[in-house]
């Protein structure tokens, strides 16, 4: 079933397997969200949750031949690219959906100058000639902030800054002003002031450009700043979903509540943070019912039983509880979470 027709992006139910010596490892599990035209939404958790898988599968670029999409769908313009051929892949890669990976100095090739790896993407998808992409190039790294631009166009990525690197691989996806832009943990291993200043430029050509922006972090606070939906992630599942302010003020899952817990905050400099305990689980090896059970201070004995799924505000979970599908279906202005106690998480009460 097609996505309606102002969502620009419809992932319903999506499984994803690795094969390994030990046997399938199942990264997603139902993972479902819809995205709209020139909306922002974050992809929350901690490493190995799904969320770089999540961005790999929409793509196609998940490694071959290990890893696989089991099921699920991946709309996007009226095709789904989770059954789209290599070839219909190559026309949406860059030109209509592009990302901005999380190392851009293993993500940009060594013995090239940037200029000529920006250029690359015009040439190939636009049909432009070697001094007009050159040129091209020229603007758009002016265009993310890079100085001296007509200079560096020449230089290799070896020669800049981690920041500025990042910035390259910017110019690189926005080349072609795609309608929709994934960053992977953009910034990553950045001090704080380039992170400012990197995510204060994916604000600026989000909204000049118009285009929608999948963002994929483990930073709370660079997430708050700039999405104004937010969907967590664990052990490949989404386990809380929905309206930025309203999940952080009001988290209805134990995990989302111990990350913010965990998090900093100047209006409470002396009191003490409070990490999660445990770690989480391997794919190998998933617990039963829910996965965050070992770690969850509010389990009893259903959530050791039974997978609870992921459930609107206010809805019972029983035989009529909203589904994945469904609460992603609803528009995504709900809040959900997929816990048997998210009404006691909500109001702190422990079960």
């Amino acid at each position: 079933m097609a996505a309606p027709d102002d969502v620009l992006l419809s992932v319903r139910d999506l499984v994803v397997e690795f094969q390994t010596r030990s046997g399938a490892l199942r990264a997603l599990d139902g993972v479902s969200f819809d995205l709209r035209a020139g909306e922002t939404l974050a992809l929350l958790g901690e490493s190995g949750s799904g969320k770089s898988v999540t961005a790999q599968a929409i793509l196609g670029l998940l490694p071959k031949p290990a890893g696989r999409i089991v099921s699920g769908a991946v709309w996007f313009e009226g095709r789904d690219l989770a059954t789209a051929g290599p070839a219909h892949l190559r026309t949406v890669r860059g030109r209509k959906i592009a990302m901005v990976f999380q190392d851009p100095l293993s993500s940009l090739n060594p013995v090239h100058t940037v200029g000529r790896q920006i250029g690359e993407m015009l040439r190939v998808h636009a049909g432009a000639s070697r001094r007009a992409a050159r040129e091209e190039a020229v603007r758009l790294m002016e265009r993310v902030g890079i100085p001296d631009a007509a200079k560096r166009v020449n230089d290799y990525p070896h020669q800049f800054s981690g920041g500025m690197r990042q910035r390259v691989m910017t110019a690189m996806a926005i080349a072609l002003r795609p309608a929709l832009l994934i960053a992977d943990e953009p910034t990553t291993a950045l001090d704080v002031t380039v992170q400012a200043q990197i995510m204060e430029l994916l604000s600026d050509l989000q909204r000049d450009y118009g285009m929608a922006l999948v963002l994929i972090s483990h930073d709370l606070g660079v997430v708050a700043a700039h999405a104004r939906r937010v969907a967590v992630m664990y052990a490949g599942r989404i386990v809380e979903t929905g309206p930025l302010r309203r999940v952080y003020e009001q988290p209805m899952h134990p995990y989302t509540r111990g990350l913010l817990a965990s998090v900093p905050d100047i209006d409470r400099a002396s009191e003490r943070l409070v990490p999660i305990s445990g770690a989480p689980p391997s794919l190998a090896a998933l617990p039963s019912g829910c996965p965050f059970h070992p770690r969850c201070s509010w389990r009893t004995d259903v959530c050791t039983q039974i997978r609870p799924p992921l459930t609107e505000a206010g809805v019972t979970t029983n035989a009529g509880a909203m589904t994945t599908a469904g609460a992603a279906a609803a528009g995504g202005a709900g809040h959900a979470a997929a816990c048997h106690h998210s009404e006691e998480v909500l109001t702190g009460a422990r079960a």
